[in-house]
């Protein structure tokens, strides 16, 4: 390394005195200790200069234009012409329903989604709307495709004895729901597609029960109701909000019955939720007496 005891390298700036003559041999010295030892290109670069536009740096628009272009340039997804006319087409239907009876029919008469060439039943809702506690599940598993209603298999009957530790009942506490009205094969995770022709029909089922609480279970429907993309893990226990006719209101991730089911250890952390549920819904007095009504 080159000693740089006699050479001062702590010169005037040229912007500021234009007289002073730089040393290049300063110059290298002060580069050395600040540690730029090492170089990265066969030539300088002047970083100050405005580069000049060069053809590969047309615009992405612009380029595509020309055919010699074009061929190289990657695909972007793009949504089917035939599957965006059916979420149209759902959006529609969803947005003419103004009860839950109008959206259940237009639900079933709705052929837009792939799942239900392969689905037995539609699976709507189960439980009591009146009380405006509203739980969204993922999408139905064979015990419910055959019954037409949602959580009624072993993972249905542990969130049951979960909703029964807080007083909870879904005949007479609780209104229960899919992201997906339909079950997907081998109870796989939906696809984008799927669950987009569904989601009209959620998002407008949720304003129709006009909840003031909502629970959703397991990471999809995290997913598809408030976009969050984090894990269920991160997710679980910390309180949301979701807006909803004019109003925010609190919402709650929780793990999955189906996976309590092969981890049992973590049933104590879905307690942890369950207290916190019960304890928010005593602070709204969601099962008072009067407590339906605005």
């Amino acid at each position: 390394m080159v000693k740089s005891g006699a050479i001062p390298y702590h010169f005037a700036m040229a912007q500021s005195n234009p007289a002073e003559t730089l040393s290049s041999l300063a110059a290298l010295c002060w580069l050395l200790e600040a540690g730029a030892d090492e170089a990265i290109g066969e030539t300088p670069a002047n970083r100050f200069r405005t580069p000049a536009v060069s053809p590969a740096m047309v615009q992405p628009e612009r380029a595509s234009a020309h055919p010699s272009i074009a061929q190289h340039e990657p695909a972007l997804p793009t949504q089917p012409a035939g599957q965006s006319d059916q979420i149209g087409h759902a959006m529609k239907l969803a947005a003419a329903c103004n009860t839950l009876v109008e959206l259940k029919a237009a639900l079933e008469g709705f052929d837009g989604c792939a799942l239900k060439q392969h689905a037995t039943r539609t699976v709507f809702a189960d439980g009591t709307p009146e009380r405006r506690i509203l739980i969204i599940g993922e999408a139905p598993g064979r015990e419910e495709d055959l019954a037409g209603l949602p959580f009624v298999g072993r993972a249905g009957k542990l969130l049951d004895r979960m909703l029964a530790s807080i007083g909870l009942d879904r005949k007479s506490s609780v209104y229960i729901t899919n992201v997906l009205n339909w079950r997907p094969p081998n109870n796989r995770d939906p696809t984008p597609e799927e669950a987009a022709a569904c989601l009209p029909f959620l998002r407008r089922h949720i304003e129709l029960v006009n909840p003031r609480l909502m629970v959703l279970i397991g990471a999809v429907a995290i997913r598809h109701v408030m976009g969050r993309r984090e894990g269920i893990m991160r997710l679980r226990g910390t309180w949301l909000e979701y807006y909803v006719n004019g109003h925010m209101i609190p919402v709650m991730p929780i793990l999955h019955p189906a996976y309590l089911l092969r981890r049992p250890a973590d049933k104590k952390l879905a307690w942890r939720d369950l207290q916190a549920i019960a304890a928010k819904i005593h602070a709204l007095q969601l099962l008072e007496p009067g407590a339906t009504r605005e």
